[in-house]
């Protein structure tokens, strides 16, 4: 009998884990699992898994007086009746009433534990989560390691000219939140240092005012753009000549596998995802975590060789097809999903 799935999601209005949730969630229902989703109003998400053909509830996922969440999971699981709730992240599980189902906790960060109490399982996206998780009392035989896909689409490269970008100018993209976690500092850093280099980044944040500041400061507002949270990640990827992925703290990195599978030559800080992911040398450049100097060597090392660029996007696409398909990983998936409800 096939088992019957809910993915439950808080979530923000944008960021890599939420993402990774539709991506996910399309994904099983296109391998004819029977899937329903349950998360936070969002017209993008909510029209993205429409068109998987998955259904949705919305729910609030409030805080402690919020007893809509758990009248929607009441209602969901009289109707849709699931094997499995796979809840994303603290909120959601934390918000995940028990019910004749198992609850599996998805963990893609170092979240408090205490809102997986009610699990039955955990799920971690990296090594060092499962590590974390265990120091913090889940039993080994309770936890299980699943890596992420790279949620590979038909794009159109994206126009240098529309980005005010020159044809032929070294470019290249960066991808994220912008928090200081994600080291976005060190590139514009590092910009500074190779002046014939131009960067787009991409994302939304908190520390957007603090970066465009310091890229006046530098005097290298022209060279770096700042174009805001994109849906069109494949086309920057592909129009670019290398991405730069110089996070402080960094778990996992879907970056990582989204530059393999586009085929784009990546250089990465080797915060702990990146540095388990990556064979230095081989199919991308670690850095070590904050150094400007190495971030900027590594530029000029990519640029200045056609080759190198080559060799280490020819390895990355090896890496997905070898470790990281979506087939794969769905597989997985569905093996953990049947040994909990078993």
């Amino acid at each position: 009998m096939t088992l019957r799935i809910v993915t439950a999601l808080a979530g923000a209005k944008v960021g890599g884990a939420e993402a990774f949730f539709v991506a996910l969630t399309a994904s099983l229902a296109r391998a004819g699992i029977p899937v329903h989703a349950v998360m936070k109003a969002n017209a993008q998400r909510e029209a993205d898994l429409a068109k998987a053909g998955v259904g949705v509830s919305l729910a609030p996922f409030g805080k402690v007086l919020d007893f809509r969440t758990g009248a929607v999971f009441r209602q969901v699981a009289a109707s849709f009746q699931p094997d499995i709730v796979l809840a994303f992240a603290g909120r959601a599980a934390s918000r995940t009433p028990r019910g004749s189902y198992k609850t599996i906790g998805r963990l893609g960060g170092y979240y408090n534990l205490a809102n997986f109490r009610h699990c039955d399982h955990l799920v971690c996206n990296a090594p060092d989560l499962i590590r974390y998780v265990t120091e913090g009392g889940w039993p080994k035989q309770n936890v299980s390691l699943i890596p992420n896909f790279p949620n590979l689409e038909p794009a159109t490269e994206v126009r240098r000219q529309d980005m005010g970008t020159p044809e032929g100018v070294p470019l290249a993209v960066a991808l994220g939140r912008l928090h200081r976690n994600k080291g976005l500092d060190i590139l514009i850093e590092a910009a500074a240092r190779v002046p014939d280099l131009w960067v787009w980044i991409a994302g939304e944040g908190p520390e957007r005012q603090n970066l465009e500041a310091l890229t006046a400061r530098l005097g290298v507002e022209t060279r770096v753009k700042f174009l805001g949270w994109r849906n069109d990640r494949a086309g920057l990827l592909k129009a670019a000549d290398f991405c730069v992925y110089p996070s402080r703290e960094e778990p996992f990195g879907n970056v990582v596998i989204e530059a393999w599978g586009y085929g784009t030559a990546l250089i990465a800080a080797s915060s702990t995802g990146p540095a388990w992911l990556i064979r230095d040398g081989e199919d991308a450049i670690l850095t070590p975590v904050d150094d400007i100097e190495a971030t900027a060597a590594a530029i000029r090392r990519v640029i200045s060789s056609p080759d190198l660029r080559a060799y280490l996007v020819a390895n990355g696409c090896k890496r997905i097809e070898a470790e990281f398909t979506e087939e794969n990983i769905i597989r997985r998936y569905i093996e953990l999903f049947e040994s909990v409800q078993h």
